[in-house]
C-alpha cells in the first residue's frame, strides 16, 4: 500500500468511526432521515474498504460491522435514507481509493 493510500484510509477510517459515533443513538423514526444516511454512508464505505482489500484494518479500527438494516426495512422512509447513503459511501470510497487495493 502506498503512503498516500495509507493515509487516505485512515482518514476514511476516522470518518467512519465519527460516524458510527454520532448515529450510535438511531431510532426508526423519520425524524432522523440524515442519521440514517450517515450510517448508510458508514456501512457502504466500510463494506468497500473492506472489499478493496483492507478488512484487516477495518477489524483493527471498529471491530465488527455489518450492515444496520434489514431487508424488511428498506422500503421505509429510514431505510431508503440509509440505502442512499450506503450507496453513496461505497461509490466515493471507490473515487477515494481507486478500484484495487493500491
Amino acid at each position: 500500500m502506498t503512503q498516500k493510500n495509507q493515509d487516505l484510509l485512515g482518514r476514511l477510517l476516522q470518518l467512519a468511526q465519527d460516524l458510527y459515533a454520532e448515529t450510535a443513538e438511531l431510532s426508526e423514526t423519520e425524524s432522523e432521515l440524515q442519521l440514517w444516511y450517515n450510517r448508510g454512508y458508514a456501512d457502504g464505505m466500510i463494506r468497500r474498504i473492506s472489499d478493496l482489500g483492507y478488512a484487516r484494518q477495518v477489524a483493527e479500527a471498529l471491530g465488527t460491522v455489518g450492515e444496520t438494516i434489514g431487508e424488511e426495512q428498506r422500503l421505509l422512509p429510514w431505510g431508503k435514507a440509509y440505502r442512499h447513503g450506503f450507496e453513496v459511501g461505497e461509490r466515493e470510497t471507490i473515487e477515494v481509493l481507486g478500484e484495487k487495493n493500491g
